[in-house]
């Protein structure tokens, strides 16, 4: 895989990316789309948040395995506004050249309103609500959803974070408007985000009131493997009241 942050290990592999993505920045985002499995109007959105250096078509390789348990689910899987500044191809909602958390919130701070307004679109040109979507994150999309989840107007069904982080937990404790509840997964065996991170958000997500569960994966490193992808399927299908057809 090409990417320079997303790995997914196992039976998903990252679809082709196709032409290269324009150079510059996204004024509004966008990207590939599952339909629902029912062949009916969704009832639920996901959406997807890939890592730096992917685009959406990593993530919704997610899409076909979930559908069995979210089969009135549709998917979204939105491109990064910007492109990565670490490899001449796939986007990035940050930059990541330093590890400067303050400077990687402000820019996070930046860029939430964009996923903000698509999210809002796309749930009002479905008929839907907040509490008919949920966020999944990888890497630094864990960390975009972590972040514009708690602070939205409206709580989301449920977030669901692989092998990311929360940035400035200080900050959430006194800007968290909703508590959606949170299941984060990692490998203990993470290459690029530290393992650590993950008890460090549980303990900052917990401090902001926001329900919060955690599970390590042995002998993994950056990605997703087929017991994460389980977890988090059986995860969302509570979260949004689904059952498989």
């Amino acid at each position: 895989m090409a990417a320079v942050d997303g790995v997914l290990t196992g039976p998903v592999r990252r679809a082709d990316k196709g032409p290269m993505i324009g150079r510059s920045p996204q004024k509004t985002l966008q990207g590939p789309r599952h339909l629902p499995r029912s062949g009916r109007p969704p009832r639920h959105l996901v959406v997807l948040l890939h890592g730096l250096g992917a685009d959406g078509n990593d993530l919704i390789g997610l899409a076909p395995g979930w559908a069995r348990s979210l089969p009135e689910a549709e998917f979204l899987s939105p491109h990064a506004p910007f492109p990565c500044d670490m490899a001449p191809f796939g986007r990035q909602w940050f930059s990541l050249k330093d590890y400067n958390p303050f400077r990687m919130f402000d820019e996070i701070r930046a860029v939430a309103p964009l996923l903000d307004d698509f999210l809002d679109q796309a749930l009002a040109e479905r008929g839907l609500g907040d509490h008919q979507l949920a966020l999944v994150g990888f890497s630094q999309g864990t960390m975009m959803a972590l972040h514009a989840a708690p602070r939205r107007a409206r709580a989301c069904a449920a977030v669901l974070g692989y092998s990311g982080a929360l940035l400035r937990a200080d900050q959430l404790v006194q800007e968290a408007r909703v508590r959606p509840p949170v299941l984060l997964i990692h490998g203990d065996s993470d290459e690029v985000v530290p393992f650590e991170a993950m008890a460090a958000a549980e303990l900052g997500l917990r401090e902001a009131g926001i329900p919060v569960q955690t599970v390590g994966r042995p002998g993994l490193g950056h990605g997703i493997d087929p017991e994460g992808m389980a977890l988090g399927e059986a995860f969302l299908a509570q979260a949004l009241g689904t059952t498989a057809d």
